[in-house]
């Protein structure tokens, strides 16, 4: 297959980041997805639903001029988070989901939740209205290898919160464990999973081929190569609970190039090529648009989108470097081909 056209697809897990920086990268999203669930870690974090309404003006005033963007906004859960404020969030019509972070689990998750049971009244008021959590899956403590943390995470949180909330909308973030696949596929029909195009293209190895590779690093961390493959199954599966969800994470790249470089992989400039190379790769390119188009809308209660977009056959290189504010940053994939270019 030489072009593939497909209903322009939404992005169920964005990293912005805000001012000059979120200005660069906008618009590489901006291209290719119609819509994206916003992350709200910013600092100080998104928890209200003021906040949420003054962080999408900021965005849409960024837009590239002519852009059709819609940011669908997340509110921060934090451990003083009220109902009130859930139903605040609920009766608005540009908030769609609350984010849980356990502290300290990722960039910027300092103000994330330090007992899950401290959040149980907006839980409970979630669980009455419908509002999704979106859960990064990871326990933090530093008892548990980094690699089981998801694991871990699955046994000791999500399944007693699901036992006490059952009807709880839960999107299980950017899964990257067989554990995790299998989970979501059992799990009842309120439960989904957002999967990254580069948990789906790469295992560790990834992150130590030559040398240590931060570029390649994230968090989760990437998985044995037994992972990997049961993500891509569950991708092509056609199962409606797995959707795309980029994650994709801009850091500058002195902050990523150092002795403590921090987690994440920005991979907006290029994300629905690498899932098409992922579908194409296991045989399955028609399973791509219900995927990165249909499902995840499905699960938020949202139109599917009316627009047509055009993958074709195309090799072009990705550039060693983008802007990002008065920095640089290494997009996934730098300076190397890649094989299916989206049609301008």
């Amino acid at each position: 297959m030489q072009q593939l056209i497909i209903t322009r697809p939404d992005d169920w897990h964005l990293h912005l980041r805000d001012g000059a920086m979120m200005q660069s990268v906008l618009p590489d999203t901006a291209r290719q997805f119609a819509r994206a669930i916003v992350m709200p870690n910013l600092k100080p974090p998104v928890t209200t639903t003021e906040q949420a309404q003054a962080y999408r003006a900021r965005i849409l005033a960024a837009l590239p001029a002519g852009a059709k963007f819609e940011p669908l906004m997340t509110l921060y859960l934090t451990d003083n988070t009220s109902a009130e404020e859930i139903r605040k969030a609920k009766a608005s019509s540009f908030v769609h989901a609350v984010k849980y972070y356990p502290a300290g689990a990722t960039t910027n998750s300092d103000a994330g939740v330090t007992d899950l049971r401290k959040t149980y009244a907006a839980l409970e008021e979630m669980q009455r209205c419908g509002m999704p959590l979106l859960v990064h899956g990871e326990v933090t403590d530093p008892a548990v290898d980094v690699f089981d943390r998801e694991a871990v995470f699955i046994e000791h949180v999500l399944q007693p919160l699901l036992k006490d909330l059952p009807k709880l909308r839960v999107v299980f973030e950017h899964i990257t464990t067989k554990d995790a696949a299998q989970f979501v596929a059992n799990a009842s029909d309120n439960i989904a999973a957002t999967i990254t195009a580069h948990h789906l293209l790469y295992n560790r190895n990834a992150m130590f081929k030559g040398g240590i590779r931060p570029h390649y690093y994230c968090l989760p961390v990437l998985k044995r190569e037994t992972h990997r493959e049961a993500l891509v199954q569950a991708a092509i599966s056609g199962n409606k609970k797995f959707f795309l969800g980029t994650d994709s994470a801009p850091h500058a790249q002195h902050t990523k190039e150092t002795a403590c470089g921090c987690a994440g992989c920005y991979t907006a400039h290029a994300a629905i090529e690498m899932y098409a190379e992922v579908f194409e790769q296991a045989g399955e390119l028609d399973k791509l648009e219900g995927f990165a188009s249909f499902y995840g809308t499905d699960y938020y209660h949202l139109p599917r989108n009316m627009q047509k977009v055009t993958l074709r056959k195309q090799e072009w290189q990705v550039p060693a470097t983008v802007g990002f504010g008065e920095h640089r940053l290494v997009p996934l994939r730098a300076e190397e081909k890649m094989e299916w270019k989206l049609v301008e």
